[in-house]
């Protein structure tokens, strides 16, 4: 970076041009050191890794020698509590007070990007473990429980009937919830009013319904006076209750973040106000919308109370979600882990593992669908867009050829008038 250095004014000048408040800077060649803003330097490694080691040192010192103090979660806090501090300690002795705090919260942030990271590591990693028995057999994927009682061993009965539930009742939710979220999210930006804050505030209260008064709502209202029966439609209403709100929210959040100077551009090419969300504000926000979509689908996918209300227990494989109880992956771990067999409990904790690795599974078809952002095409892309740029070059230069050929060359002059004095008349 080049230095500046301001030269101060001298007082006559100052007194000769009063109303001059700014002096011209002196650039030097010289350039300052740059800072290194990715890597971390080799003296805070050394703090970090000692007083990682110090503070184990410290809590096992603790624990094990001079107190009386037990558990290997009070061990664990104990030696976070030292790390912090002999941390702190090393890094004041080469560094000042702000730098000491900026790498204690950076300490504290990695800290709970670690915790958090292991956290679901270990839920996953405890689900997959107890479900291994029952993951092994390829039975447990192509069949139905219709044949399998609680004592069966594991080679027999499987959760193909709660898979495909699961598929059915979540897509007929997201046909819903999907135009239906968007729509509404698009009208509280775009259209506003009273009305609209009114929607605002009741999609703000909804996303904290309880999901049992969502399986009660479609209870009584669906099966109870239109159905009269427990089934998969009924089913997919209840979801489609708790995911709605969520798109609605995360949708509005993401259309607000969209420039208005984008839709103030397309207005001034005389554009209307539909064409414009259609095809500028929903394709600027389409990865945002995505997201939305694949957090009200994590909602909906696992619930458990509203589909035990409404689309029933059964163990048979049913296609149809209009007629006759269908069973979904929550419901079905649900109805596995209750029992006090412990082949039931590993194909309860195999049919959690399915839906985990089922939901991933949703995540990554939808993220390969609008995960790229505005601007960001792909290699397939960006050739279609080279063709089309060297087409339209050669349509252009074809045209200029013409024109050229059309018009008299400027550089042909007309044959000159013979005059009077060469030809007599």
């Amino acid at each position: 970076m080049t230095i500046i250095e301001t030269v101060p004014r001298s007082p006559a000048a100052h007194e000769q041009s009063p109303q001059v408040r700014t002096a011209i800077p002196v650039r030097h060649d010289e350039v300052g050191q740059r800072r290194d803003l990715r890597s971390v330097p080799l003296d805070d490694a050394f703090n970090v890794v000692g007083a990682v080691a110090a503070g184990i040192a410290v809590a096992t010192l603790l624990f094990g020698w001079l107190t009386p103090m037990t558990g290997f979660i009070g061990w664990l806090i104990i030696s976070f509590i030292a790390f912090l501090g002999i941390y702190a300690v090393l890094s004041s002795l080469r560094a000042d007070r702000l730098t000491v705090s900026e790498r204690i919260m950076t300490a504290l942030f990695y800290s709970a990007g670690a915790i958090l990271l292991g956290a679901l590591v270990f839920v996953l990693g405890y689900t997959v473990v107890r479900g291994v028995p029952a993951l092994i057999n390829p039975n447990f994927f192509v069949e139905t429980m219709k044949l399998a009682g609680p004592l069966e061993p594991l080679s027999v009965g499987g959760i193909a009937h709660a898979i495909v539930g699961t598929l059915i009742q979540i897509s007929i939710a997201l046909v819903i919830t999907i135009p239906l979220g968007i729509t509404t999210a698009v009208f509280l930006n775009e259209i506003g009013g009273r009305f609209a804050q009114f929607v605002r505030t009741i999609s703000d209260a909804m996303t904290a319904l309880p999901s049992i008064v969502a399986g009660l709502f479609i209870y009584a209202a669906i099966v109870t006076l239109v159905t009269h029966q427990r089934s998969g439609f009924a089913a997919a209403l209840a979801i489609s209750v708790m995911m709605l709100p969520i798109i609605i929210r995360a949708s509005d959040v993401v259309l607000r973040l969209v420039p208005n100077n984008l839709r103030e551009a397309s207005y001034a090419l005389g554009t209307t106000r539909w064409r414009t969300v259609w095809h500028v504000v929903l394709p600027t926000s389409r990865s945002g919308l995505v997201t939305a979509v694949i957090l009200g689908t994590a909602r909906g996918i696992g619930e458990t109370s509203p589909v035990l209300l409404t689309s029933g227990v059964t163990a048979e494989m049913n296609l149809n979600p209009f007629s006759g109880p269908m069973i979904s992956l929550p419901l079905q771990v649900f109805d596995f882990v209750k029992s006090p067999e412990p082949n039931m409990i590993a194909r309860g904790f195999g049919a959690a593992a399915t839906l985990v690795l089922l939901v991933l599974a949703l995540f990554l078809v939808a993220r390969l669908i609008g995960g790229r952002g505005p601007g960001q095409l792909s290699d397939r892309q960006r050739r279609a867009v080279a063709a089309a740029s060297a087409r339209d070059l050669g349509r252009i230069e074809d045209a200029a050829a013409r024109t050229r050929r059309a018009q008299p060359s400027a550089s042909a002059s007309p044959e000159p008038t013979p005059s009077n004095e060469e030809n007599p008349s």
